[in-house]
């Protein structure tokens, strides 16, 4: 028996990277999975494949985090598709690096919603279907503890996360549901590669600040996700997570 059989998972923003990575191994523990996409429906439907090919369920279902409407729907999918709702991933995010004279009030807002509204509808929606034993795994970052220069917005998005899981991890507890913050440091995602990291004098310093002498793969954080939605983390609610090497 695996550690997830009859279990139902939401992967917020699972069509790459690290959400893609939870996704598939948490189907891979025996879940059924719904992986969520706000734009890149092909890869959103690879890893659906994959899945499958691997022998597990799976289904992909397009939705914006950052709106009430789209978030409902995208736990009405995971109801409709698998009948109920287990485990949580608030994965979806988005990130642009930039000074202080340099960042503008529409990338504050696309990132607060994105990272911070987004979890927080989903959660909302995702609530009446959650029950005794449910897990919430929000993806933070390293960067709330390491604020690296150049960051604010990003940052300030992931102390938020790290915040709401504390006040949820207390809110909901009564109701048996825990709530986790996995907090990963430097990846080498699609997304890090198109941003420029990987390579990049910003590589060197994160690798230079992490004990273990590298930067992460997906699958690093994937599997912790598993841990963290299994019977396994019982007795863990409220705790921030690093998953970066060691970075602190």
């Amino acid at each position: 028996m695996s550690k997830l059989d009859s279990k139902v998972a939401l992967v917020t923003g699972a069509s790459k990277g690290i959400g893609a990575a939870i996704a598939k191994a948490l189907a891979a523990a025996g879940a059924a999975v719904v992986v969520n996409y706000a734009s890149d429906k092909a890869g959103a439907e690879a890893v659906v494949a994959a899945i499958a090919a691997a022998g597990g369920k799976a289904v992909a279902v397009q939705g914006d985090v950052s709106r009430a409407d789209q978030a409902q729907g995208l736990v009405d999918a995971a109801i409709q598709q698998f009948g109920r709702l287990d485990v949580l991933v608030n994965n979806s995010g988005v990130y642009k690096m930039a000074a202080l004279e340099d960042f503008t009030e529409e990338e504050f807002h696309q990132q607060f919603n994105v990272n911070v509204l987004g979890l927080l509808l989903t959660t909302q929606a995702a609530l009446k279907h959650l029950g005794e034993g449910a897990s919430i795994i929000n993806i933070g970052s390293v960067v709330s503890r390491i604020t690296p220069p150049g960051s604010a917005v990003y940052t300030g998005t992931k102390g938020a996360v790290d915040a709401i899981t504390g006040v949820l991890s207390r809110e909901l507890g009564p109701r048996k549901i825990r709530v986790n913050a996995l907090n990963p440091g430097m990846i080498e995602t699609e997304g890090a590669h198109s941003a420029g990291f990987i390579g990049s004098d910003f590589q060197d310093w994160a690798v230079s600040q992490t004990p273990l002498g590298r930067i992460g793969q997906p699958q690093d954080i994937a599997s912790i996700a598993v841990f963290l939605a299994s019977s396994d983390s019982y007795w863990l609610t409220g705790e921030q997570l690093l998953a970066g090497g060691g970075t602190r």
